[in-house]
């Protein structure tokens, strides 16, 4: 929890004194007991006096300190003031951050966090208890910066804010820019000189912003929206926020919550240029296009006129290459045509057809004679066959049928009673009579 010789160095370059350099603890020990045992009275001390005594001791020689340790038991009132207690494997510390340090975290502080404390001793008299109040928090092994980052990245992550399938296309072609920068920066002069050398088409509207301190990020986002509603007067193709290099802390406006939201919401494309190549800031992540720079950003913007002139010539020729291509094609295909005989001698072909429909006529009517031969051989065959079969052929060998009148076929004579009529079918004709006697 307490620093000790290795922190040395680092705290006398950060102009802070070490809690214990053991090499003049021990002589300053031994000078504030003789100075102490010189002003402590001989008769007996009250609770506040002692305490006092202790406070202005403990204050007069902790007043600079930077303390290792573990964040646990965190809270945070209404008030604002954070609570909490540092400690290591064998000790505690009570501590406490005043709302105004608070303020100026960049990061967010949670229990299992290790960090560096800077600040003072302090004991609160009516408790009898001291406590560190600290002035400067970092996490230690990382800058608060980088955490803050980190921590910023991984909520916006989980929204999925910087996915691509939200990312929106530039138009093809860009004739009104909005730029967002600072106007007496290096990253103006960079983006509108590689414009203005590479294209004379696009127009662009600054919209002058501070790009660094505090207020910043609040200020550009404003931007944002201000360029929406210009949007609705005058058509803006893109919004181009951008800016020169810096430190982290010279770019943090670009990685604040409010920017990075504003960015992430606009429904016009938005292209970020924000530091050098190394610089990746969240604005350049939610953003639709990132430029590595200014002047890249100018050349995401534009193609050169020339480039574009180059291009044109070389469509130009492709198409009259295609075109000369598909001129033969049809020439050859006009020439081929014209020697084929439906257009040279068409009545040719009438007379074709008619010798044809001629032909198939001749054949028809040889089939259909020979079906109908066909047929009335087959139909004289089974007459013969039926005639054959048929009891009117035996009639006419002489034999003759009886039956009743309803035409029953009498075979036994007791189907017959004297007094009933019967019919006799001889060859060529029928017989009725009446019996009057059965032998």
């Amino acid at each position: 929890m307490f620093s000790k010789n290795q922190n040395t160095k680092k705290s006398g370059q950060t102009g802070l004194t070490p809690l214990f350099d053991f090499n003049e603890e021990k002589q300053r020990t031994a000078e504030k007991r003789a100075s102490v045992t010189k002003t402590v009275p001989q008769e007996p001390m009250s609770v506040t006096e002692l305490t006092l005594r202790l406070k202005e001791l403990i204050e007069l020689n902790f007043s600079n300190i930077e303390v290792i340790g573990q964040i646990s038991n965190l809270t945070q009132p209404r008030s604002g003031h954070v609570y909490l207690m540092l400690k290591d494997e064998e000790s505690q510390l009570p501590a406490v951050i005043w709302k105004s340090t608070v303020a100026k975290l960049r990061f967010k502080i949670k229990d299992g966090l290790e960090v560096i404390c800077r600040g003072r001793l302090d004991v609160y008299p009516p408790q009898g208890k001291y406590q560190m109040i600290v002035s400067e928090l970092e996490p230690k092994g990382i800058g608060s910066l980088e955490l803050a980052f980190r921590q910023l990245y991984d909520k916006l992550a989980a929204t999925g804010i910087f996915e691509t399938r939200h990312k929106k296309p530039l138009p093809k072609v860009i004739q009104n820019v909005a730029l967002i920068t600072s106007p007496s920066g290096a990253a103006i002069r960079d983006f509108l000189q590689v414009l203005g050398r590479r294209t004379k088409r696009v127009n662009v509207l600054i919209i002058p912003v501070r790009v660094q301190g505090g207020g910043a990020a609040q200020e550009i986002a404003g931007a944002v929206q201000t360029v929406h509603r210009i949007a609705l007067q005058q058509p803006i193709d893109c919004i181009v926020v951008t800016r020169g290099g810096g430190s982290r802390e010279d770019l943090w406006a670009f990685n604040e919550e409010v920017l990075v939201q504003s960015i992430a919401a606009s429904t016009i494309p938005v292209i970020s240029g924000v530091g050098h190549e190394i610089d990746v800031t969240l604005c350049d992540l939610a953003a639709d296009v990132r430029a590595l720079t200014p002047s890249e950003a100018a050349e995401r913007i534009a193609p050169e006129d020339a480039e574009l002139s180059r291009n044109l010539l070389q469509t130009q020729r492709q198409l009259d290459d295609l075109l000369e291509k598909r001129l033969r094609f049809c020439r050859d295909r006009l020439l081929f045509l014209e020697k084929q005989s439906a257009l040279v001698l068409p009545e040719r072909i009438i007379e074709n057809r008619r010798r044809a429909v001629d032909l198939f006529e001749e054949r028809l009517e040889r089939s259909i004679d020979y079906r109908i031969q066909n047929f009335a051989q087959k139909f004289s065959k089974t007459a013969a066959a039926l005639d054959a079969l048929s009891p009117l052929s035996i009639l006419a060998r002489g034999y003759s049928l009886t039956e009743t009148e309803n035409g029953r076929r009498i075979q036994n004579i007791n189907e017959v009673q004297n007094g009933d009529s019967i019919r006799t079918r001889l060859a060529n004709g029928i017989l009725k009579s009446v019996i009057t006697k059965i032998e």
